[in-house]
């Protein structure tokens, strides 16, 4: 009766641990947004590290003064700029989003006839809503402006609070795991983790200013209007690899449709140009110095994160995509399989080489 009980209990005990990683796994699911949230946070707090590291290393002051100074150098670039830049980039944007309509109307008059052409405009007409639908379209849009600059600034305070204490949170998670070598496995992962992503975010965040800065000259040699925030948008848009490209180059040919045909080839020539050299030469260069990710791993990351997640899946999924690969690489090829694969971040001393006759 005694083995039957104890078998019995292990037993329960087994089904309970299945509930409680099946529940688990729904909670986590259901709080996804809040979790993209958190790593939407981890990202601003290891960028704010990583600008404070050489503050520190070069003054001595310690880890929070080095950091409070990144914190002010990062915040006074962004005032700067606004200054300078923010007044012309509000007329261009409002300029832009005046003609992108004109650009619309254009390609389709232009490019699409008979038929197909009736059913659009037909389509958009039937598509302008009435008075009480279109107050209620501008109520929607002012609370998800009012959600989406929400979400911004609890990613912003939460990364200052991660970047002010970050040992807290890393001792905390190390905790959970057994003490049997798993957290020494975990800290070395954690650290491999976090230096794949600060090396990714100064990669790419050299990558997006190289972006805006040839599109701004190229746009204004060519002449096109608003050429500054199609340029900020090209620049911008370069955070979400391969898709975003596509999609900053069709407002700066919408605009071009406005001028004329001659004015579309150029635009879509310089948008080509820009992306073979970022694709062939700026971007492999980076990678030898950040993460070399496989190119299609990014595509199809995008791709399922934004099925997924939605929009903050597009947005967050070349990170995500990042942490998998290191993660897969480390934990699995290095630590399980013993095979010699380079971290992020690793010199060729630093890489476990196998021994002779293994």
């Amino acid at each position: 009766m005694r083995i039957g009980k104890s078998g019995d209990g292990a037993l329960a005990r087994r089904v309970l641990i299945v509930v409680a990683i099946l529940g688990l796994a729904a909670l986590l699911w259901y709080l996804v947004d809040v979790l993209l949230l958190v790593f939407g946070s981890v990202l601003i707090a290891v960028l704010l590290r990583a600008a404070a590291a050489p503050i520190n290393q070069r003054t001595g002051i310690g880890d929070n003064w080095a950091l409070a100074a990144a914190t002010l150098c990062v915040t006074l670039v962004i005032v700067l700029a606004s200054v300078l830049f923010g007044a012309e980039v509000r007329a261009q944007t409002v300029k832009l989003l005046e003609t992108l309509p004109a650009g619309w109307e254009t390609f389709v008059e232009r490019t699409l006839r008979g038929s197909l052409q009736e059913e659009i405009i037909e389509g958009a007409d039937d598509a302008v809503p009435g008075v009480g639908q279109m107050i209620g379209n501008v109520l929607l849009g002012a609370w998800t402006v009012v959600g989406g600059l929400s979400a911004v600034v609890l990613i912003i305070v939460g990364g200052l609070y991660l970047a002010a204490q970050p040992e807290i949170y890393r001792r905390g998670f190390l905790l959970l795991l057994p003490d049997d070598g798993k957290r020494t496995a975990g800290a070395e992962t954690l650290d491999a983790l976090g230096e794949a992503l600060k090396l990714w975010l100064l990669g790419q965040l050299a990558t997006m200013a190289f972006i805006f800065v040839v599109t701004l000259a190229g746009l204004w040699l060519i002449g096109l209007p608003a050429a500054l925030a199609l340029a900020v948008f090209a620049g911008l848009a370069q955070f979400v690899p391969i898709l975003g490209p596509i999609v900053a180059s069709i407002p700066a040919l919408l605009v071009a449709l406005t001028e004329s045909w001659t004015m579309v080839l150029w635009v879509l020539g310089l948008y080509i140009v820009i992306q073979q050299i970022e694709s062939n030469l700026v971007t492999p260069l980076v990678q030898r110095h950040t993460v070399n990710l496989p190119p299609a791993l990014p595509l199809f990351a995008v791709v399922v994160f934004g099925l997924l997640f939605g929009l903050a899946g597009v947005l967050l999924a070349t990170p995500l995509a990042v942490l998998a690969f290191v993660a897969i690489k480390k934990l699995w090829v290095r630590d399980t399989l013993g095979e010699t694969t380079r971290l992020p971040g690793e010199s060729d001393e630093e890489v476990e080489m196998p021994q002779a006759g293994e």
